[in-house]
């Protein structure tokens, strides 16, 4: 087989789901960075994919994505018990009342600098989503941050997710973009555990510094960094979603005046529309533990197993008309856990999927309104999406100018259930 990574680079999104059509089966055998790969979709792929006892992450995870994403020796790199006693941290982290505190300080951040728009000013939604964001999960975590700080903070933590998947400059601004800002949370973690820096009890910061590993040992600074930026990082990387939001709105704006109205479930199955139907996560990668098979193909021990993700959000046999963004395809079914997954599958407890999941949609779910519910003008721009750059981006990141008349209503959203989309 040949190497597919110079195709992988060039096609994007559509790199896997491509690969995959050539095949009856849906599971399309190819070579990566110089190893055998073999990518899977569907429900049933997602439940193989989860099983340790067939796929471990530890592995798989390339070192030009730990030093961009998640950082060398994260969580995303463990399996087992040792990844189950790490990833306790960060579901310590986010219980029920701990997201709905983040999404009140992220959603008093939106409204304070909603207050400051003026008519006419040029807004750059995607960067004002993430100082919006950072501010307020800085201000949940206990990291101390100056208001002075805040977009620097911000552009660093987006060019980490916005490099992690290239070899060019952006790949390169991420790596210093991360080293930073390791090295910033280390000092602020060796401050709280040296009794330098008050943090409240419970916080990420409290919760990181505090956290033993399964030897149980604490963290070494650098480390409990990493998970620290773990847990900051991600909310930052919303600004992606806020960004689509702004772009959905504008295209399909029927769907304005329902999320002005209060429709608390027709707000939620927005944010799921969105995740299914924008362009994040290509795949997501593990390793065969043993010879495995899955719908009588054989997937040999080592080799890579790639999750095709965009494929499967985007697979008309599971979503009907896939390429239509419509809302409404959430409002009367359940989603299983093994179904839709921007960010990942199975069990947020046991699996890999993504613990802060619940926030997102939190966040998201309150985000959303707040933007249908502001006044503004779209000017011409380019607002293409290419699906070759990973992470997509539309084109402008989505510029607004804020017109006379209704603002961000002060909406309290908090009370509201947080539910994972599994």
């Amino acid at each position: 087989m040949l190497d597919e990574t110079a195709r992988l680079l060039v096609h994007g999104y559509s790199w896997l789901p491509a690969l995959r059509r050539d095949n009856g089966t849906g599971v399309a055998h190819t070579r990566v960075m110089g190893q055998r790969a073999v990518g899977l979709s569907g429900p049933d792929a997602v439940r193989f994919f989860y099983d340790e006892d067939h796929v471990q992450r530890r592995t798989a995870i390339p070192g030009l994505v730990q030093s961009t994403l998640f950082g060398h020796h994260a969580v995303h790199t463990l399996d087992g018990a040792a990844h189950r006693k790490r990833k306790g941290l960060f579901l310590q982290a986010m219980t029920r009342p701990d997201v709905a505190d983040l999404v009140d300080h992220t959603a008093a951040a939106w409204d304070d600098a909603v207050t400051a728009w003026r008519p006419g000013q040029r807004v750059v939604l995607f960067d004002q989503a993430a100082r919006v964001l950072t501010r307020g999960v800085c201000r949940w975590a206990g990291v101390p941050l100056a208001d002075a700080d805040t977009a620097p903070v911000a552009r660093d933590l987006t060019a980490m997710v916005d490099g992690f998947a290239t070899l060019g400059p952006r790949h390169w601004r991420a790596r210093r973009a991360r080293a930073r800002r390791e090295a910033w949370l280390a000092d602020v973690l060796r401050r709280v555990r040296e009794g330098r820096l008050e943090t409240r009890p419970g916080s990420a910061v409290d919760v990181v510094a505090r956290h033993r590993d399964a030897d149980g040992e604490p963290l070494e600074p650098r480390l409990a960094a990493v998970e620290l930026l773990n847990v900051v990082r991600p909310t930052a990387a919303v600004a992606w979603f806020v960004m689509f939001a702004g772009h959905a709105l504008h295209r399909w704006p029927e769907h304005r005046e329902r999320l002005r109205g209060g429709d608390r479930a027709f707000a939620e199955a927005f944010v799921h529309e969105l995740r299914r139907f924008y362009p994040f996560a290509p795949f997501l990668g593990g390793r065969a533990v043993r010879d495995l098979h899955l719908r009588g193909e054989a997937i040999p021990k080592g080799s890579l197993v790639l999750l095709d993700v965009f494929g499967q959000n985007h697979d008309g046999d599971l979503w009907g008309d896939p390429y239509a963004f419509r809302p409404q395809r959430f409002l009367d079914r359940p989603i299983g856990a093994f179904e839709l997954i921007p960010q990942g599958g199975g069990d947020p407890v046991t699996n890999h999927r993504c613990p802060g999941e619940p926030a997102t949609i939190a966040l998201l779910r309150t985000l959303v309104v707040r933007l249908a519910d502001a006044d503004y003008a779209v000017p011409s721009q380019d607002l293409t999406i290419s699906l070759r750059r990973i992470p997509a981006m539309v084109r402008s990141r989505f510029v607004i100018t804020p017109t006379e008349g209704r603002t961000a209503e002060r909406t309290d959203w908090s009370e509201q259930a947080v539910t994972p989309a599994g």
